[in-house]
């Protein structure tokens, strides 16, 4: 048997009282620590509500998976989980190995401070997006800005969890993780994030001591935030009801702002930049043409590939639009150098 226990955003005064009787039967009980950070005192307190032989169960125990599987064959085993036991993919992809098994699992489900942050935060749960983690790696900021970017065209909320190392016990500062986004922003340049960028920081959800600030980056970038762990949730387009909310549960240090009118579907970029390009290319060729008719079809043809794609964006039809542009960018590049021009850039 192997139990996945919830032990919700609280520490040990969160626990359900369900898992309390799963710590107190289970022959072999694993603490999860690597996802987030588990006090000593809560620690100690989750050791004495144990009866069996307690863990401490590092990355690699929980990715390898095999001590674990190979004991809940015999044995009953408990894996705890801080928040929700499966808001972790590496725990859903272990219950699937164990299910391949047939070990029998069961689950007991808590708080997550994923629902929790969105719901003190005073925003629509229903408008998360897709969730990424920033890491102090410069080489992996560039997922989180795309995936901010997207939700943002979408208008959804990004929550973006930030790294934390147990073996170093090393927790990544909201500024330094603003700065990344900031310093992909200026390779990336879609528009996504900027200093006027309006940011939620939310801090360790669930305890006494828990925290949200909000405002634009310039406004944030050199806060103390206190102590983590902490979570950056970058809105898309606010609600008026989410708006207030901001105002009232959060230290709203500017006014909230929708951050979806200062970004657009790289399809949009795309044509505003490519249509009057081509428009003025296309202008310049046509008196070079004027007596060679049989050309002007491919003249033509430019012209209506700019309309329709035009016309495709305006209709919802982006990868259509993204491949109408570039017909009619190739036709007049290829006109300019059979005219001995340089291709515009």
């Amino acid at each position: 048997m192997l139990w996945f226990v919830g032990l919700g955003i609280s520490g040990f005064r969160s626990i359900p009282s369900e898992a309390l009787d799963v710590l107190a039967k289970a022959d072999i009980v694993y603490l999860e620590c690597f996802t987030s950070p588990i006090n000593n005192a809560d620690l100690q307190d989750i050791k004495q509500a144990t009866k069996g032989e307690f863990r401490v169960a590092r990355r690699w125990l929980v990715e390898d998976g095999g001590e674990i599987l190979e004991n809940a064959k015999k044995r009953d085993v408990a894996l705890l989980v801080y928040g929700d036991p499966y808001i972790a993919t590496t725990h859903t992809e272990l219950r699937t190995r164990a299910a391949a098994e047939n070990i029998e699992t069961r689950s007991i489900h808590a708080s997550s401070s994923l629902t929790s942050m969105v719901g003190e935060c005073g925003l629509h749960f229903y408008k998360v997006g897709r969730v990424a983690t920033i890491m102090s790696d410069v080489k992996s900021h560039q997922s989180p800005y795309y995936i901010t970017y997207n939700n943002i065209v979408r208008g959804d909320h990004t929550v973006l969890f930030l790294e934390y190392d147990q073996s170093k016990d090393f927790f990544l500062d909201p500024g330094d993780a603003l700065n990344a986004l900031l310093e992909t922003e200026k390779g990336q340049r879609r528009k996504v994030i900027c200093q006027s960028t309006y940011v939620i920081v939310a801090s360790r959800i669930g305890f006494s001591n828990s925290s949200i600030v909000s405002g634009q980056i310039s406004s944030l970038m050199e806060r103390d935030f206190g102590e983590p762990p902490h979570t950056i949730i970058i809105p898309g387009s606010l609600h008026f009801t989410e708006s207030d909310a901001l105002k009232r549960f959060s230290m709203c240090v500017d006014e909230p702002i929708d951050n979806t009118k200062k970004t657009a579907k790289i399809s949009v970029q795309m044509i505003k930049r490519y249509a009057p390009m081509v428009r003025e290319t296309l202008e310049e060729i046509k008196p070079l043409y004027k007596d060679q008719k049989e050309f002007q079809v491919i003249l033509e043809n430019a012209e209506l590939y700019v309309r329709d794609a035009e016309k495709s964006l305006e209709e919802g039809q982006d990868e259509v639009a993204i491949l109408d542009i570039g017909y009619a960018d190739g036709l007049v590049d290829a006109l300019r150098q059979a005219k001995g021009l340089k291709p515009k850039m």
